[in-house]
C-alpha cells in the first residue's frame, strides 16, 4: 500500500512499515522519527551529521542518506546545502497517530504478542547480528544509563533499543510486525502506567536487567538472552495486574 503524505506539512507520518523502503532504511527512518515525535531533536534543531548518525546507528551512509529523503519528502526535516538537516516538526501540530491495527490492540494482547515475538526475535539476533550493530546496541545501553531520572526517555531508548534487536534479525516481515508492536506500546494505557510506577529505582532495575540482556546477546548466549526477555515480560506483566 502507497504511503500517503500528511496533509499538514507540520504532522508526521504514522511509522509505516510499509513504507517502500528496505528494512535497514526503515529502521533508520523510524529511529529518527521516533526521536523527532519524541522531541530528542526539537524544532529547528540540527541532526547529527550523516556521518555521525551512520556511526551511531551502526548503517552505511548511503541509508542514512536515503532515511533523510524520506523524512524531507514528509515534512520532518529541512535539508540545508552546506548546514545538514533541520528539524521541521512542530510538537504543537497534530501528534503521531497508531496504525489501525495497533490503536485496536489491547493490553493483554499486547503481551501475548510480545511473548511470541521477542524471544524468538532476540534468538535471531544474536544469530544474525554484526559486530557492529551490537557495539550500536551497546552505546544505546550506555545512553540509558544517562536518563534514570527521567521515565519519558528510558522509556524512549528502550523502544530503541529493542527495534535495535529486531534490526539485528534481518528478517523484514519480523521487523514489520514488532514496528506494530512498538507502535502499539505507545498506547496511551502503557504510557499512564510507566507514569505511576517507572521510579528512579525501578529504572535502576531495569537498567540492570538491561545490562545482563546485552552481555548475553554479546556472548552470543541464546538461552539466557531469551530467558531475559520471558523475564522482562513478567514485569510488565505484574504492572498490567497493578493497574486493575
Amino acid at each position: 500500500m502507497p504511503v500517503s503524505l500528511p496533509p499538514a506539512r507540520t504532522a508526521p507520518p504514522p511509522l509505516d512499515s510499509s513504507a517502500p523502503v528496505g528494512s535497514t532504511v526503515q529502521y533508520v527512518i523510524d529511529t529518527l522519527t521516533n526521536r523527532i515525535v519524541s522531541q530528542e531533536y526539537g524544532l529547528d534543531e540540527r541532526l547529527p551529521s550523516e556521518r555521525q548518525l551512520s556511526q551511531d546507528l551502526g548503517v552505511a551512509r548511503n541509508t542514512v542518506r536515503d532515511a533523510l529523503d524520506w523524512l524531507e519528502e514528509r515534512g520532518l526535516i529541512r535539508r540545508r546545502a552546506g548546514s545538514g538537516s533541520f528539524v521541521t516538526y512542530d510538537p504543537h501540530g497534530k501528534s503521531v497517530s497508531l496504525a489501525p491495527v495497533a490503536a485496536e490492540t489491547g493490553p493483554l494482547q499486547l503481551q501475548v504478542m510480545r511473548g511470541i515475538i521477542e524471544p524468538e526475535m532476540v534468538r535471531l539476533a544474536i544469530i544474525s547480528m554484526p559486530p557492529r550493530a551490537i557495539e550500536a546496541l551497546g552505546e544505546t545501553l550506555s545512553r540509558m544509563e544517562g536518563v534514570m531520572t527521567d521515565a519519558a526517555a528510558f522509556v524512549r531508548l528502550e523502544e530503541e533499543f529493542h527495534r535495535q534487536i529486531a534490526a539485528g534479525t534481518g528478517n523484514p516481515l519480523l521487523i514489520a510486525c514488532y514496528n506494530l508492536v512498538i507502535d502499539a506500546r505507545r498506547q496511551s494505557f502503557r504510557a499512564a502506567m510507566y507514569r505511576r510506577h517507572l521510579t528512579p529505582s525501578r529504572i535502576a532495575a531495569y537498567q540492570r536487567a538491561y545490562n545482563a540482556l546485552f552481555n548475553a546477546i554479546a556472548a552470543r548466549d541464546i538461552e539466557e538472552a531469551t530467558e531475559f526477555m520471558k523475564l522482562a515480560l513478567i514485569e510488565d506483566q505484574k504492572l498490567l495486574m497493578q493497574e486493575d
